[in-house]
């Protein structure tokens, strides 16, 4: 038996990297997973490799039950349509992973505002509005999941003076928008936590080398020691969304630090286990 046996799954940015493989893990699992984004057909990107069809045809074959819908989590029709496609084609949602992202890399100097509200859109409001259509039908059934894909950027270099270049350059607008979605995530889990609804938020312990790190060259090459297969978040990922809800409901972490915890794996190291993450985090 698998630990989403005869749930329905929606995974955001699933056309490549993290929300590829939280998709294959939750079919895997027995979920039937509608994969949302953007990139419908391999070559859509321009930069990037990775398409919905890649990632579907690869589910299917493995014997799992999977649909591409395309859609872009910046506008509320899509978000909508995204909800109805799911329940026309599966049912409603019990799961909801939030993983969808985008980030300009430029300093804050250089950010046009365009650029700002396309990404906090996408980062924020996305995850915002998916939740808000799925809710009414995890709060009727009195169970649900959401688990919304943080990162490290949401950790803030503290208080000055400061020595050197700053860390994580053309991060600002990134961070801050993670560090948004965390609170997000505690207040949405006390709103929802009477209907046994759970929302949690999960970061890499390490940098995983998905397309868009490989391209922005935030690391040097797929094998660097300093990163972590994407398998790890996608573990985590199912982790969350498979507990009970008193076990992890408003938890920020980190996938390396909650799978050591709960004894999915035995060693463990980056944020959340050899270092603190962010404030959030640690309430």
């Amino acid at each position: 038996m698998g630990k989403l046996d005869g749930k329905v799954a929606i995974v955001t940015g699933s056309s490549r990297g993290i929300g590829e493989a939280i998709a294959r893990l939750f079919a895997k699992e027995g979920a039937s997973v509608v994969c949302a984004a953007r990139t419908l057909h391999e070559g859509d990107h321009k930069q990037l490799a990775g398409s919905l069809d890649a990632t579907v045809a690869e589910i299917k074959a493995a014997g799992g039950r999977a649909a591409a819908v395309q859609c872009n989590v910046a506008e509320e029709a899509d978000c909508q349509r995204l909800l109805a496609e799911t329940k026309r084609l599966f049912g409603p949602a019990d799961v909801l992973v939030n993983n969808a992202a985008l980030n300009y890399y430029y300093p804050i100097v250089e950010y046009s505002p365009k650029r700002w509200a396309i990404s906090f859109a996408v980062n924020v409001h996305g995850p915002f509005m998916l939740s808000h259509f799925a809710l009414p039908d995890m709060i009727a059934r009195r169970r649900g999941a959401i688990v919304n894909i943080s990162s490290g950027a949401a950790i803030g270099p503290g208080r000055g003076p400061y020595k050197g270049p700053a860390r994580g350059r053309g991060g600002v607008m990134y961070g801050a928008s993670k560090a948004a979605l965390e609170r997000f995530t505690q207040g949405l889990a006390e709103e929802v936590y009477e209907h046994g609804i759970s929302v949690t938020a999960l970061s890499p312990s390490q940098i995983v080398p998905t397309p868009g790190v490989m391209f922005h060259h935030l690391l040097e090459r797929v094998d660097d020691p300093r990163g972590e297969s994407p398998d790890m978040m996608a573990r985590a990922a199912l982790l969350l969304a498979s507990e009970p809800v008193d076990k992890v409901t408003g938890r920020v972490t980190y996938d390396q630090a909650i799978l050591k915890e709960f004894g999915w794996i035995k060693e463990a190291k980056g944020t959340g286990v050899d270092s603190k993450g962010s404030g959030y985090s640690l309430i």
